[in-house]
């Protein structure tokens, strides 16, 4: 079972295996605050895992640069990133910075963590199914987010696995094209695991 967890797979900049190993977990985010807020928030104990959550305020692709950028710098130092994870939203960006961000996380071995069109997607998704295209206007967030809708989070992991379902049965495997889409859920899922770790015995 353990060799399936997502820190026991391949990853950037893995350093040699070990059971009490510290991991390392970075998380670079498209907007400065609402995603990082998010992040930031999640209990995972600094003795067996280590979570950065950064804010870039950049388009997806340039964002991707920088994440690739913070990776080879602690590998360089001997820090290494164990997982490495992007997350950006569709927005309004050009599509081209879209797909060659995808182009470039997949080259580099990283994860992405994707909402079209906004990130508080998920927050809603807490406590109702979407599958028709929502404003960015009926989105908010703040620093306490993530306290308001933890109560409500195996709520949002099944309604973010229907909408996936649902774009799956209508056999739509553009993200850019899926609205509303997340995947956040899987980024979800993994620090809910890092989390786990810290009664590992």
């Amino acid at each position: 079972m353990g060799a399936n967890k997502p820190w026991d797979r391949d990853a950037p900049g893995r350093r040699p295996a070990g059971a009490r190993e510290r991991r390392r977990v970075l998380i670079v985010c498209e907007d400065s605050k609402s995603a990082r807020y998010y992040f930031e928030s999640f209990k995972v104990d600094p003795k067996r895992a280590e979570v950065q959550a950064v804010g870039t305020g950049m388009n997806p692709d340039s964002l991707v640069e920088k994440a690739g950028e913070l990776m080879a710098r602690a590998a360089k130092i001997g820090e290494p990133y164990n997982e490495v994870w992007c997350v950006f939203d569709r927005d309004s960006f050009p599509l081209q910075n879209y797909h060659r961000a995808f182009e470039l996380i997949k080259a580099a071995g990283m994860k992405v963590a994707w909402a079209n069109e906004a990130f508080e997607l998920w927050y809603l998704l807490h406590f109702n199914y979407h599958d028709t295209g929502i404003s960015r206007d009926d989105y908010k967030a703040d620093k306490t987010i993530y306290g308001q809708v933890k109560p409500h989070q195996e709520t949002a992991l099944r309604n973010a696995r229907r909408l996936e379902r649902h774009w799956q049965e209508m056999a739509e495997k553009f993200p850019e094209r899926q609205n509303p889409s997340t995947n956040v859920h899987k980024l979800v899922e993994f620090l809910n695991e890092l989390a786990d770790l810290g009664s590992a015995k």
